[in-house]
């Protein structure tokens, strides 16, 4: 419990900063920041628990973004249906796919994946329902319901701390459970996972389809807070390596793990951007490399190695 205690504390604190203060500068970097911890808590299901590398992870993304888009600009759907709609859509959608990719081990795995995330972006981009290659946009009457565009921004705001509040939770919750060693012995070994009787592959895609789940929610309130959307913002590879990089800084397989490896990747991207803009991606490659071969198992495993009474506040 102190883990989980801990850490809705921390995030809780964070959120409500920008609501308190009003400032609207630091609600955009805390609303990146709340977004970053989902999706690293969401890939961790997959990545963590199970030791599969999604490379494409961030198409479940961009599915929720226009699913929710097109529900909300088409039909009227308020922004909290679309955005569970979106959510259960990619979870759906992840669950089909996962049936047949997750035969697939390793880089074979991984390729997979990337090919699906570039298949669909490709499809979206011929499709002129969803506005090809230049996307669609909000009518700015959408926005009306929810007192107009300002109030919509801080309503995403906080249905975005929510989402990252209900993804820790989940994380806190899989890997306390029998599900979650379940996940956890597929990890380490399937093939001796399996002989000891855990059903492996049903294991397998219902953990993709939760990793799936909140990557798609978090899809519709980013797209809903920036009023438009196209496959090349919706589909980014950049955004995967992003999610696998704050996963593996923090420490794979923890809680903890990934709400740590985003923060801090939250701060050297910024940093990156202002002083490497061309070559942030090609630098956090190489920070991502050194982590492998140096701290294997992150922040929160280098940290429960050499201080060893934080293992009870690090899970």
């Amino acid at each position: 419990m102190r883990t989980i205690a801990w850490l809705l504390a921390l995030i809780l604190i964070l959120g409500f900063l920008p609501i308190v203060t009003h400032d609207v500068t630091l609600r955009e970097t805390v609303f990146l920041i709340l977004m970053y911890v989902a999706l690293a808590e969401s890939l961790n299901v997959i990545l963590g628990y199970t030791g599969y590398v999604s490379f494409g992870h961030i198409v479940f993304y961009g599915i929720g973004g226009y699913v929710a888009f097109v529900l909300i600009e088409n039909y009227g759907t308020n922004i909290v249906l679309a955005m569970l709609l979106a959510g259960a859509f990619s979870a759906f959608v992840a669950y089909v796919l996962g049936l047949a990719i997750l035969r697939l081990r390793g880089a074979y795995f991984a390729i997979a994946t990337i090919g699906i995330n570039e298949a669909v972006k490709a499809l979206v981009t011929n499709l002129n329902q969803l506005g090809g290659a230049e996307g669609i946009y909000f009518n700015m009457n959408v926005y009306r319901p929810y007192g107009g565009a300002e109030n919509a921004i801080w309503f995403a705001y906080y249905l975005m701390l929510a989402v990252t509040v209900a993804v820790v939770l989940v994380n806190w919750k899989v890997k306390r459970s029998k599900f979650g060693l379940g996940l956890m012995a597929i990890r380490e070994d399937e093939d001796a996972s399996l002989t000891l009787g855990v059903n492996t592959s049903m294991y397998k895609t219902i953990a993709f389809a939760i990793s799936a789940f909140f990557p798609g929610m978090v899809g519709a309130l980013f797209f809903f807070k920036n009023g438009n959307i196209d496959p090349e913002s919706a589909f980014h590879l950049t955004k995967s390596i992003e999610m696998i990089f704050m996963v593996m800084l923090g420490g794979f397989g923890t809680v903890s793990g990934p709400v740590i490896g985003a923060m801090v990747y939250e701060r050297i991207r910024g940093l990156l951007l202002v002083s490497f803009k061309a070559l942030h991606i090609a630098i956090s490659g190489v920070i991502l490399l050194l982590i492998v071969l140096f701290v294997p198992r992150g922040i929160v495993g280098f940290l429960r190695e050499r201080v060893p009474v934080l293992r009870r506040y690090f899970e």
